[in-house]
């Protein structure tokens, strides 16, 4: 027997007004279960992946983007809940990573909120909303180490998105 842990709806509900003159029925009280026999909590479930972000990691996995992660950060985020970190091995190759992005977005009729990209500056960010994707070349990559800021974030395996 399992039991279900109250969503956030069914614990912040007003307790319904008694009828007047009518007793409250008492539901039966349950067992306890011994402290022996309970099960251990269960692992946090893998977070559900959406398609688009899928066919982001394999526009990068074809173009020959390096090096690419993908970090939940839903629960830790009010802004995205996937981020795709990849290195370009150069600038004229970060630019045919962002333009393929573009491509696939756009075909996947996602709205792009913003893309921040200036010339040489080895670092462009292209939001799709649910997911943000940071590309850089290998020296800023190394010098803004977004995977050490985001160390909470739950990975999600590459391969599983291939």
């Amino acid at each position: 027997m399992t039991t279900r842990k109250p969503t956030k709806k069914a614990a912040t509900r007003k307790p319904a007004a008694k009828s007047a003159g009518k007793p409250a029925a008492k539901a039966p009280a349950k067992a306890a279960k011994p402290a022996a026999k309970r099960a251990p909590k269960p692992k946090a479930a893998a977070p559900a992946v959406p398609r688009l972000l899928q066919l982001i990691v394999r526009a990068l996995d074809a173009k020959k983007a390096e090096n690419l992660v993908v970090l939940s950060v839903g629960e830790l985020s009010s802004i995205t809940d996937f981020l795709v970190l990849g290195t370009a091995t150069s600038d004229p190759h970060l630019r045919a990573l962002r333009v393929e992005l573009e491509k696939v977005i756009d075909a996947e009729k996602a709205q792009i909120l913003g893309i921040d990209t200036s010339k040489g500056s080895g670092w462009t960010v292209i939001d799709a909303f649910d997911v943000m994707v940071h590309l850089f070349t290998p020296e800023n990559r190394e010098k803004y180490r977004l995977e050490l800021l985001w160390r909470d974030a739950q990975p999600v395996p590459v391969s599983a998105l291939l």
